[in-house]
């Protein structure tokens, strides 16, 4: 009898566990679907017009917005339901908005003057735009402060860095948004005027932007910083200073931006102020006097600590405990 009685609970087990599988494979395909559709999956489908309608009314829109990463995707391979709706996959269904013969209030609209929030403007994006080097939006300094992604991206036309306006689409010029660093440049303007200093980093040249360094779209770093320190980003484009030095600098290992101005300084090298005065904040001038005159002077004016300790980023030389050459 005990044989039977074990065959019967195997069995039993069995029958629960493909129960189980079952379960969870539904619930994980309900769930694919509806973040395909996002929140447009609640709508009755007969309100959908489809783009071929709203293009007989916004030509102008159509066609520039086809040509766009995002119009090529969503009208030439489309891949979800969502992305199949076209326009309506952002702006809603547009049968209420056709009928009413074009009542904007009866779309989903984007921008400052739009009825939806902020956060229910990017909610829209965010259906497609969820993962990637957007994991760490939620509650990054943007998000927390209001950003739309539409205050930096512009969807209903290709981006063409050789025109800084573009011809109507509505009756208005419209600002096309060239450059990483123009369109940051738009809430920190004290960032625009440090990169026109004599001694800056390659922005105005192409050869570095903002987003080299930085996400706008959040990391679990200060600053935005892509990188887990200030150092590590520095040493990107800067490793013959990484070390490690037999003779070690501390401000230098602490952190790169206690010498240097990242984004552009009136002095050579970004330095924060000139020498002396640079190593003197931390080196007391009167313990270093090289000269009578110099004993009673604050400040050794026309001479540079580099001139006799060149290797101030550290040195590997047995005798360079005084970072000398």
């Amino acid at each position: 009898m005990r044989p039977k009685r074990n065959g019967a609970i195997t069995a039993l087990l069995a029958c629960l566990s493909s129960a189980t599988v079952v379960v969870m494979f539904t619930t994980g395909e309900s769930k694919a679907v509806g973040s395909a559709t996002g929140p447009q999956q609640a709508v009755d489908e007969s309100q959908y017009i489809g783009s071929e309608a709203c293009q007989t009314c916004h030509d102008a829109s159509f066609q520039s917005w086809k040509n766009t990463a995002m119009g090529k995707a969503f009208l030439d391979h489309p891949k979800t339901q969502l992305e199949r709706k076209g326009c309506e996959a952002c702006h809603g269904p547009g049968r209420a908005h056709l009928e009413s013969g074009g009542d904007v209030t009866a779309i989903k609209r984007f921008g400052e003057k739009a009825p939806l929030s902020v956060p229910e403007q990017n909610e829209l994006c965010l259906q497609c735009h969820e993962k990637g080097a957007r994991l760490f939006w939620d509650g990054s300094t943007h998000e927390s402060r209001g950003v739309a992604c539409v205050t930096c991206h512009q969807v209903m036309q290709p981006n063409i860095p050789s025109l800084r306006f573009a011809e109507p689409l509505t009756g208005n010029r419209q600002f096309v948004k060239q450059t990483k660093m123009e369109v940051c440049f738009q809430c920190h303007p004290l960032r625009r005027a440090q990169v026109q200093r004599s001694a800056h980093m390659p922005f105005r040249e192409g050869k570095v932007t903002c987003t080299d360094c930085h996400n706008p779209h959040g990391t679990p770093n200060p600053k935005l910083l892509i990188e887990s320190t200030v150092n590590e980003g520095c040493y990107k484009c800067h490793a013959e200073r990484r070390g490690p030095f037999l003779w070690e600098h501390p401000p230098v290992l602490e952190n790169c931006m206690n010498c240097h101005e990242a984004h552009g300084s009136s002095r050579p090298q970004l330095l924060k102020a000139a020498m002396p005065r640079l190593c003197q904040q931390c080196h007391i001038e009167a313990r270093h006097p090289t000269t009578p005159q110099l004993a009673t002077t604050r400040f050794a004016f026309n001479r540079g600590c580099t001139n006799c300790h060149s290797q101030v980023h550290g040195s590997n030389h047995p005798s360079g405990v005084r970072l000398h050459r």
